[in-house]
């Protein structure tokens, strides 16, 4: 890189800022209980653990910020060149020792609003003329109180019910909803998961059909998502299986055997059965376990090798259509979907055009078909889900546009073997369907006055310009909000937000959850450089790239994104360090990892078309980090590595992680590496044998089988506790990461190597160490 020549051998990268000093610190310095209540408080680390006490403002689970001071004028918002965006994840994990947000129900009252703006009433409301009145936080406009809602105030001007009221002193809490904020104004029922698989030759051939036949009855459908207490899944299921035809199944109650209905007219297809289709797991047990016994062998001498995607989707909309019910479609399915059918797409698969200015052409949809498809789905509250178990090019930049609309997710696993990759299959796809969801949602952000929500990145559809429309969420999924300035803010009142999302629950009740944050507003640049949170910065920057890579060409979106970096940089440089030498690059504290992390999007699978990985490898990055929240993208993009070697038998802690650096690893170490998609083990070649043979049991690394996917049951203190950190490890991520074994030199190793992202990468990207020379560069230039 330029400017590398003029100063050899000056900067040591231990001197380097380092992520994992900066995790570490915060871990130690704010671990513990974290109380929401000052207004502006900037929240710990995604990756330190602590426990939120909702003091008025949301658990930064389910929203966090780029700042948390925001900039009082426009122009110093411009200055300083830090985008103010919010990632929302409104239905995120909690801690276990935190509480679920209480669920308030005002009966025919419904919830409390602002008359003129709608903001829902929350503890910045003030309430004025002895309570008969509230004046919002967000417009100004005083509203009347209704009486039934009424209380008198304390001395000091608050409600006397302040604190047995969850809207009045929480920063997140949920409503109960009345017919008008349904559909028809009709209260809606519980939805629908409708399991649709793809039984051509390659399926049945690779074993998944029979593999997913034989877990869904007791390893799937038990988990399915039921409320807090309830003792059983109000969710109906429904089957169908597909090549070229589709094959319905009657599973009514009370019959003694299940019906197969077949559809073959492709072009135009309809349910052929209503009742006896999607059914409660525990009043059909015994037909739905027949059935899966069943189709394995039904379909066992399968020779069809073409396969229809689109009329399958548009079967499962109807179905959910004719029941009138909302829910989600889990596609199973292997191949291009060449058949003569709606959706027939052709291959296009052209690997040399990435990190070209024409990769574009192959990264978005190949036509409109998909797009309008996912329109009509996310209309009808139905969310789609695709597991694709491709053996050679399938087009998941046109096929996800589906699942991205209506708030789905992809789950790809190339060249399956049920053998291999069952495990991870069954854990997806238990994960999926357990972990918290909500249907046919609808999200609005509203901002005090002086501020605005302009643009909004992630996985779901907009109608118009303010409302994201999401046929499901779940708790992994986020969104990135863009606040943009329109007026000037006052320091007294500092400025809110709140996030709020109608939607239908598992169990069939309409809900509406807000989410609530207040800033403070600051004149001096130097307090918005200090209240700033980098990943959440590093997670919108990314969401933007995605959005400009699949519209312009890939230098432009890597330049941009070091320009961005750079100036950032440069205004704090020049307004806020001290005077010092122009030689010496000055960084702000809580962006001192800015550098680094961005170099980390513009090397990541991302941005980098290398004719190492695929288009469709490609695509399915692009899709799964635009849903990403920050919980998930901050380890995707500088991966965790774990020393292994020298870990202690005995203790049940995380070992401490090491940079994602080559020169760091010791070739008798051996080192677990993670990016919330991928695992790998990498063995040194002088690793002990002791160590081998207490974890492999075999005498030497050059024994290790590197096929296994899963590490051997070995009774011995040392075994348990690797199988049980792979296991602690697999379990913080949203998705089961198949455990890949590399050993040093070996071909595998340019993958690990992929990974270690302070180093310079294969496809010639900068190292961490050039990256910053190049910046500091840029910085000077920006200041001269």
């Amino acid at each position: 890189m330029p400017g590398q020549q003029q100063q050899p051998r000056r900067l040591d990268p231990d001197q380097m800022p380092s992520p994992i000093q900066v995790i570490g610190d915060d871990k130690r310095n704010r671990s513990g209980v974290f109380q929401s209540a000052p207004r502006g408080s900037v929240p710990p680390l995604i990756t330190t653990p602590f426990v939120c006490e909702d003091q008025g403002n949301s658990n930064p689970r389910f929203i966090r910020s780029t700042m948390y001071n925001i900039p009082y004028t426009n122009d110093m918002m411009k200055q300083c060149h830090v985008p103010f965006a919010l990632s929302i994840t409104p239905f995120a994990k909690l801690n276990p020792k935190e509480t679920q947000p209480p669920i308030v129900d005002l009966g025919q009252l419904g919830p409390v609003r602002c008359n003129r703006c709608k903001a829902y009433i929350c503890p910045y409301m003030q309430f004025i003329d002895g309570g008969r009145r509230f004046q919002c936080c967000f417009c100004g406009c005083s509203t009347e109180v209704a009486p039934e809602y009424f209380a008198h105030l304390d001395h000091t001007g608050r409600r006397v019910d302040t604190f047995e009221r969850p809207e009045l002193c929480l920063g997140t809490y949920e409503f109960v909803a009345t017919a008008d904020y349904c559909k028809d104004n009709k209260l809606p029922t519980s939805p629908a998961f409708i399991f649709m698989i793809d039984v051509s030759y390659n399926s049945i051939k690779s074993g998944l059909v029979h593999l997913l036949c034989q877990h869904l009855k007791d390893d799937v459908l038990p988990h399915l998502p039921r409320e807090t207490g309830a003792t059983e899944s109000e969710i109906r299921v429904g089957f169908v299986t597909y090549a070229k035809e589709l094959h319905f199944f009657n599973l009514k109650s009370g019959m003694s055997q299940f019906q197969m209905q077949v559809v073959s007219d492709v072009e135009d297809v309809f349910v052929p059965l209503l009742d006896g289709f999607l059914v409660k797991l525990s009043e059909s047990e015994g037909l739905i376990e027949s059935l899966l016994s069943q189709i394995p062998l039904i379909f066992a001498e399968s020779r069809e090798t073409e396969v229809v995607l689109g009329p399958v989707i548009e079967a499962g909309l109807d179905a959910l259509k004719s029941a009138d019910v909302t829910g989600k479609l889990l596609i199973f399915h292997s191949s291009l979907p060449t058949a003569e059918a709606p959706g027939k797409l052709k291959n296009r698969d052209d690997r040399k055009l990435l990190g070209t200015d024409k990769e574009k052409t192959v990264l978005t949809p190949q036509n409109t078909y998909y797009t309008k498809l996912g329109q009509s789905c996310v209309a009808a509250g139905c969310s789609v889900d695709l597991y694709l178990f491709p053996n050679s090019y399938i087009d998941v930049g046109t096929i996800a546009e589906v699942p991205r609309i209506t708030g789905g997710g992809v789950y790809k696993y190339t060249y399956f073997q049920a053998d291999l990759d069952g495990p991870r299959l069954i854990a997806d796809l238990r994960n999926n369907v357990s972990r918290q969801i909500a249907f046919d949602a609808v999200l609005r952000v509203r901002t005090s006055t002086g501020i605005r929500p302009v643009d909004f990145l992630g996985n779901f559809y907009m109608s118009n310009t303010t409302d994201i429309e999401l046929a499901a969420i779940d708790s992994d999924k986020g969104i990135c909000v863009e606040v943009k300035h329109d007026d000037k803010l006052s320091e007294a009142d500092g400025a809110c937000v709140q996030a709020a999302i109608l939607y239908t629950s598992v169990s069939g009740q309409r809900r509406l959850r807000v989410i609530n944050l207040a800033f403070n507003v600051c004149t001096q640049l130097s307090d918005l450089f200090r209240n700033c949170e980098l990943d959440v910065l590093i997670n919108h920057l990314a969401k933007m790239a995605i959005r400009q890579s699949l519209n312009s060409n890939p230098k432009q979106v890597r330049e941009d994104l070091m320009n961005r970096c750079a100036q950032v940089l440069a205004c704090y440089r020049k307004n806020c360090a001290s005077p010092s030498s122009a030689g010496q690059l000055i960084l702000p504290e809580c962006m001192k990892l800015l550098p680094v992390y961005c170099n980390c999007i513009i090397k990541s699978n991302l941005l980098q078309g290398s004719t190492e990985i695929s288009i469709d490898e490609r695509s399915y990055t692009i899709h799964t980090v635009n849903s990403m929240s920050v919980k998930a993208s901050s380890v995707f993009f500088y991966p965790r590595l774990l020393p292994l070697h020298d870990i202690d038998p005995d203790s049940v802690s995380i070992p401490t992680a090491i940079r994602c650096s080559y020169e760091k690893l010791k070739e008798n170490g051996v080192y677990l590496i993670e990016n919330g998609l991928v695992l790998i083990l990498w063995v040194g070649y002088g690793v002990s044998p002791d160590w081998v043979q207490s974890v492999f049991g075999v005498q030497s690394a050059a024994q290790i089988d590197i096929d296994k996917t899963t590490m051997q049951d070995l009774d011995n203190p040392l075994s348990r506790r690797v199988r049980g950190l792979v296991k602690r490890v697999r379990e913080d991520r949203g998705r089961h990461m198949k455990l890949t074994i590399v050993r040093q030199r070996d071909k595998l190793e340019p993958v690990f190597q992929q990974l270690l992202v302070e180093d310079r990468g294969s496809n010639g990207s900068a190292s961490y160490v050039d990256f910053l020379c190049h910046i500091h560069k840029e910085i000077r230039n920006l200041l001269s």
